[in-house]
């Protein structure tokens, strides 16, 4: 039976590193992609702006009757035969659309070597469609002349604690109010975000469900470097539901860590992909992880602007918005906790019965030494309009969470 399930298990591990490696090579042709259409397109559009041109002047001197038939006909022909990826001329002779333009490259594969992008096998092609959205969605906030710069109080009685902060209404991608908000910041366990954000755009919804060894190497690296831990022991066998819910909730270094093994196989391939997810967010100049637990290092860095990004692209990945938002989690019975282990998000039940926290939905804290108090939270309005929030450097959780409960109070209708 062991030896099956052993079996099983390797089995599920090629599958998804198989699976790991498809969607590396899709996403890198999707850059390719989207890289040779930016330089084809200008000159794409000066061959068509030529071809109207001449077209124009076929037709402005062309010969009468028969002969102007004649000659319509073979340039139709001509059209036809050497231009059918491009898009015909239009029945009333109308310039192209910019729309029809941009069709035309798309299809034509312009620039991409042997059409090699357009050659995907089946397994690429659903790979590529689990990027899709990830890919094609531009995360962005502006600063305004209305954007508020936060001083020391926020209001007449309250004041603000945190060093650095934003926030942002997503339904006009406006930053409201900012202090410090693009200065780097070391994002400590706000960085487990982007941990379960890759993770959850690496598996598929049956995985949730793989039972996952944890080894020693994994239950002490949480100890060693006085990290939080979600309660996980050498040789527990759990799930992988209960690795994403153990990385959020009690922000176990544990959890992170065995899930960024289950998904690269070590910690160190894992945060290639998260790094290549900050690219892909267009955060790469601003933004770099070193390890996916939120440990500081002088090279593990982000802003808030940059963290309220990575804060956003979760809250649309279906997965990471019910673990953010989550208040407890009961894991998997197991040998070692026969009724689980009870786990819970600790700002969301301490800023739900505060003034100005009632529509909070989902949060993520964290604490170093060099960044103090931290949290990245989710909060929507009366009418569902959405909001984020990102502060660093309270001097405690509880001032943290003021701050959180404050911005939210002052500047949300």
């Amino acid at each position: 039976m062991e030896e099956q399930l052993s079996g099983e298990e390797e089995e599920r591990r090629r599958n998804r590193q198989k699976r790991l490696e498809e969607m590396r090579i899709s996403k890198q042709k999707q850059m390719m992609r989207r890289m040779y259409m930016k330089k084809a397109a200008p000159f794409v559009l000066g061959a068509f702006i030529i071809f109207i041109i001449i077209l124009g002047g076929k037709k402005l001197f062309a010969k009468p009757n028969g002969e102007k038939q004649a000659a319509d006909q073979v340039l139709a022909a001509g059209q036809q035969e050497k231009t059918p990826d491009i898009g015909e001329e239009p029945k009333d002779s109308r310039p192209f659309s910019m729309e029809q333009i941009l069709r035309g490259i798309q299809t034509s594969g312009i620039g991409v070597e042997s059409g090699a992008a357009n050659d995907l096998t089946k397994d690429e092609a659903g790979s590529e469609g689990q990027l899709k959205e990830a890919d094609t969605k531009v995360y962005q906030a502006s600063i305004t002349s209305d954007t508020a710069q936060i001083g020391a109080y926020l209001l007449d009685d309250q004041e603000f604690y945190s060093e650095y902060a934003i926030l942002i209404g997503l339904s006009d991608n406006r930053v409201i109010a900012e202090k410090y908000g693009k200065r780097r910041i070391n994002p400590a366990s706000m960085t487990k975000i982007l941990t379960v954000l890759v993770a959850a755009e690496h598996i598929e919804p049956e995985d949730l469900d793989d039972k996952f060894t944890m080894t020693l190497e994994i239950t002490d690296y949480g100890y060693i470097h006085d990290c939080s831990s979600a309660g996980f022991e050498k040789d527990e066998v759990v799930t992988v539901r209960d690795l994403f819910y153990g990385t959020i909730l009690p922000s176990g270094a544990d959890a992170a860590v065995g899930l960024s093994v289950y998904v690269s196989g070590s910690q160190e391939d894992f945060v290639e992909l998260m790094n290549e997810k900050l690219a892909e967010l267009g955060l790469s100049e601003t933004a770099h992880f070193t390890n996916c637990v939120g440990i500081y290092d002088e090279n593990h860095y982000c802003t808030a602007y940059d963290m309220a990004m990575i804060m956003q692209a979760a809250i649309d990945n279906e997965l990471c918005r019910e673990i953010l938002t989550a208040h407890t989690y009961t894991t998997s019975e197991t040998e070692q906790h026969p009724e689980g282990l009870i786990i819970s998000n600790w700002f969301l039940r301490r800023i739900e019965d505060k003034e100005g926290g009632e529509g909070v939905v989902c949060a993520k804290t964290g604490y170093v030494a060099q960044s103090k108090s931290c949290a990245a939270s989710y909060a929507e309005d009366k009418e569902g309009n959405g909001y984020i929030c990102v502060t660093a450097g309270a001097e405690s959780q509880w001032k943290c969470i003021y701050d959180h409960a404050g911005l939210y109070r002052k500047y949300l209708p």
